[in-house]
This record gives structure tokens, sequence and C-alpha cells, in this order.
């Protein structure tokens, strides 16, 4: 038996093995569809701690406001390429549109279970109001949903060799692009403005008027972010080279961006006297401290410095602080700011969680299976750090890694 016969016959046995987050995510997504039907056949009174006087919990703070923003590297990166047409991004486009899409379509699905009537979500099509800010939020979404899905059509047309639907779609996409681009900016800060009737409903530290222009700066850096966590996520499951140079230039954008956001997000508070709510340090003022210090300040530092940037295990690591101060925002403007202002107390129920973290597998298996058998990612590597880690053999005769096992290479 030769050694490649060896190699190929090891990863066959390893592809039968169910690792730890095989397993995991498995039964997330079994307990998803379980407490789905519950939802569905007795409401939500019966899965969740929601109430007339606390109606927007955990899947919209959560799967609604951090998916979509998490997504916003989608219109970013391609308008980088196609608008700006910096091409040396190209090789992080597909990835970044597949993450995005997949963060639009799990928004739509975490709605069709929040809403008390999820049968008339179509309503908003036939059922025109436009002066309410909701109104125009759903329109967006579900045109940019539409512009996501036809970026996204090119990956599949090539896997199945339809040439002549790529021929037409090509001369379109520019125009695509830029439909994304003004579709995302007008729902990214429309979420925030959702929020604006709510000026005696949320503390000082949260509600400003200019909330519309934070919730779309703050998703432009977490949808950078995003990218870069993505192409390490990739890097770990597939045994994709890293573009460590691409993901440092971004990152050199997101220092800037969180600078901008930092700054607007400071004056506003001395502008209308909220600084003074911090102290005496209370459970708000330390969750506070949290976004900004751990999500902000940290982050935009340690993204400063070049030799930080070279490394994409740093690179990973602070832009995943970005996300988790977007997602610790996301979470105190719909949370823990009504709390405070309101004095009424929610705290989601287990089986919240776990359709939150069943949504999260869901869509890691999905962009699993879209990697392994679409051509999400260029043919040939970039020559970049991490693509020339030593290995046992070489990289041509590394078996393709099986989507079976794929989560727990990370």
């Amino acid at each position: 038996m030769t050694k490649r016969d060896r190699i190929v016959g090891k990863d066959r046995l390893d592809s039968l093995r169910l690792g730890f987050w095989t397993v995991f995510s498995g039964l997330l997504i079994a307990l998803l569809a379980v407490i789905a039907y519950v939802r569905y056949t007795q409401g939500l009174g019966a899965v969740t701690h929601l109430s007339d006087t606390f109606p927007w919990g955990l899947w919209i703070g959560f799967d609604l406001l951090c998916g979509v923003g998490l997504a916003a590297g989608g219109f970013a990166v391609t308008a980088t390429v196609h608008i700006l047409h910096l091409k040396d991004f190209k090789p992080i486009v597909r990835p970044t549109v597949l993450t995005a899409f997949l963060g639009y379509i799990l928004v739509i699905t975490a709605l069709l279970l929040d809403l008390g009537r999820p049968w008339n979500i179509w309503h908003p099509i036939i059922m025109w109001n436009p002066h309410s800010v909701m109104f125009e939020v759903g329109w967006c979404v579900m045109l940019y949903t539409t512009v996501l899905s036809l970026e996204f059509a090119p990956v599949v047309l090539e896997r199945f060799k339809l040439d002549w639907m790529l021929k037409l779609l090509k001369p379109v996409t520019p125009i695509l692009v830029i439909m994304g681009v003004i579709l995302s900016t007008l729902h990214q800060s429309s979420l925030g403005s959702l929020f604006l009737i709510l000026p005696e409903k949320m503390h000082p530290l949260w509600y400003t008027p200019i909330l519309p222009v934070l919730f779309f700066v703050s998703a432009l850096a977490a949808g950078i972010a995003m990218t870069v966590v993505e192409s390490w996520f990739s890097r770990r499951v597939f045994g994709k080279p890293i573009e460590t140079h691409l993901l440092s230039r971004l990152s050199k954008v997101s220092v800037i961006i969180l600078a901008l956001y930092l700054t607007l997000r400071l004056r506003d508070l001395a502008v209308r006297g909220a600084l003074s709510t911090i102290w005496p340090l209370t459970r708000v003022s330390l969750m506070f401290l949290a976004e900004i210090g751990i999500g902000v300040a940290v982050p935009m530092v340690l993204l400063a410095f070049d030799r930080f940037r070279q490394s994409p295990k740093r690179l990973a690591f602070a832009q995943g602080l970005v996300v988790l101060g977007f997602i610790f925002h996301r979470l105190n403007v719909s949370i823990t700011s009504v709390e405070a202002a309101t004095g009424h107390r929610y705290v989601p129920s287990f089986l919240e969680f776990l359709v939150s973290a069943g949504l999260v597998a869901v869509g890691m298996w999905v962009f699993v299976l879209a990697c392994r058998y679409l051509p999400v990612f260029p043919e040939e590597p970039a020559a970049t750090e991490g693509a020339t880690e030593s290995r046992g053999t070489s990289q041509a005769s590394l078996p393709v890694s099986k989507p079976v096992t794929a989560f727990d290479r990370t």
C-alpha cells in the first residue's frame, strides 16, 4: 500500500467519526426544530420570557440587530472591489458575500420565530406605510437579500457550468453592488431609527438623536471585523491560506472607523451631559464601559500597530473583540438601556438562548457545506503567511476536509 493510499484510507475512516463540535452543533439544530414546533403550536409565551411590557428580547437584540450588522461586510467588500476597483481584495469577496447572504437568511428566519403573527410577514409588500421606519427596514431587507442572492449566484452557476447565465449576470454586477450599498446604508441606519421613538424608555448612555449614524458606523466596523473572523474560520476548517496582507489593509480601515465611532460616541455623550451617568459604577455603567473598552478602544489600539497586524491569529483576536463589542452595543441598546430606564427586568429563557445558538449552528453548517461543494474560494491560493505552514505531507497530497468533521478542526 502506498503512502497516498494510507492517507486516503485514514481520511475515509476519519470522515466516519463524529467529534464534539459536530455532535454539539447537530444537537443544537435538532433542539431548534423542536422549540420552533412548540413556539408555532403553543405561542411565544411557551418558549420566551417576552411580555407586553418587554416585547423585544434576545431574538431581536441578537438575532436581528446583530445578524444584520455582522453581515455588513458584504456590501463593504463588494463596493471595494467593484466600485473602487481594488481588485486585490477579490479573493475574499465570495466568502464575504456568502457570510452576508447567510446572515440575512438567518435574520429572516429569526423574524419568523419572533413575530406574533409570522404568517403576515408578507403584508408590507402590498400594505404600504411609507411613514413607518419598520416598513422601510422591511423593504430594504427584502431587496438586499435579493441582491445578495444575485451576487452569490455566479458561484452556483459556475458549479453547474451555466455559462450563458453567467454572461447575463456579469454586466449587471456593478448595478447590483451599487444597489447593495444604497440599501445597506438605508436599513443599517434605520435599525437605529427604530429606537428614536423611545426617549423616555432608554438609558441616556444609549439614547441619542444620532443613533442611526452610530448604528451605521458600528455596522461597518463589525462587517469588516466579521470578514477577518470568517477568513480565520475558513483557514482553520478548510486549511485555506489566509490573505494576511489583504486583511491587514482592511484592519487599517477598521482603525479609522473605530476612531470615528469612538469620537462620535464620546462627543455625543459630552454634549448631552450623559457622561455623568457612568458614576457611581452600576451594572448598567459597567456594561457601557465593557462595550466601549473591549469592543472599541482596545482593538483600535492593537490594530494601529503594523507589527500586530502581521499575524493572522492576532488579527482574528482583535477583530473578534470588535465583533464582541458590537454585540454588546446592540444588546445594550435593545435590552440593558430599556431595563434601566423602565425598571422592567427581562431575562431570556433558556429556550431563547437555544434558538439563537441553533440559528448560529445552522449558519455555520450551511457555510461549511457551501464551501465544500461550491467554488467559494479561489482555485489558486494566495502566497501569504499561513500558506507555507509546514504540514506532514505536501498540500497537493492532502485530502479534502470532510464536512462532517469540519467543526472539529476549529
